[in-house]
């Protein structure tokens, strides 16, 4: 259980999660997940990432128990941890994939919007059900992968979105059975990964350098609202009714 590394083919990480059973986070998840991502980076003799989760789904987002139990500090604690998470994503230096089968919500939206490019299973789902769970935040991912109009809906609703909706939208690179989507995502990194080291890692740079949204600083914004629902009580009396028949 926890964060792993791998390495498939030359070049090429395999970063994967493993927090049964709906790889909802704690804390410390997200920073190890963070500093993981980081690693792989800075591996010289890495050229592209692939991000990939066992179990039932890619990514159910924070571990809302955990939340519940430790009050303002662990808000606190999952607000920085997912910060991190998603920046280290955004700011490794080689190309992040995304291998994302089954549900991908919450903080796994955070993770997906942040990554290069996407590939996923033809049952996955992408959502943001936090104002169902009495929080805020990671619109600033969802608009990286679906129109603006849609993604207010979307946030506003706590619907979801499918693997085919996306890539029709032009953010999922490819979708698959999922018993073909490792070897999907593989093909993608080996194609990146055949590139010069050095000249892919300027690429990176150069691409997030003319990204019109600073992705850390917005994203920020957002917890700052999650922290105020926190404070104003909205949070915790929303996110009592997790779970629980009619709620």
């Amino acid at each position: 259980m926890g964060v792993s590394t791998s390495s498939p083919e030359k070049g090429i990480s395999l970063v994967t999660v493993d927090f049964p059973p709906v790889n909802a986070l704690p804390v410390h998840g997200w920073f190890e997940l963070a500093d993981t991502v980081r690693a792989a980076g800075r591996d010289p003799g890495i050229r592209c990432v692939v991000l990939t989760a066992e179990g039932r789904g890619f990514n159910a987002g924070v571990d809302i128990k955990e939340i519940q139990a430790g009050g303002d500090s662990a808000l606190l604690g999952a607000n920085r941890g997912c910060a991190e998470a998603f920046a280290a994503v955004y700011e490794c230096e080689v190309p992040v994939v995304a291998e994302v089968h089954g549900f991908c919500l919450g903080g796994g939206i955070g993770l997906v919007g942040n990554a290069d490019a996407i590939v996923a299973s033809e049952e996955a789902t992408f959502g943001l059900p936090e104002l169902d769970r009495g929080a805020l935040g990671a619109a600033t991912h969802l608009a990286r992968l679906v129109p603006q109009h849609l993604m207010r809906a979307l946030y506003y609703t706590s619907r979801t979105a499918t693997a085919a909706e996306l890539h029709g939208h032009g953010s999922v690179w490819r979708v698959v059975p999922r018993e073909g989507l490792r070897s999907a995502a593989l093909e993608l990194a080996r194609e990146i990964a055949g590139k010069d080291g050095q000249l892919i890692r300027l690429a990176k740079a150069a691409i997030n350098g003319i990204d019109p949204v600073d992705v850390r600083r917005s994203y920020r914004f957002e917890q700052g609202f999650t922290f105020e629902a926190g404070l104003g009580g909205v949070g915790d009396r929303v996110r009592d009714t997790f779970g629980k028949a009619g709620g």
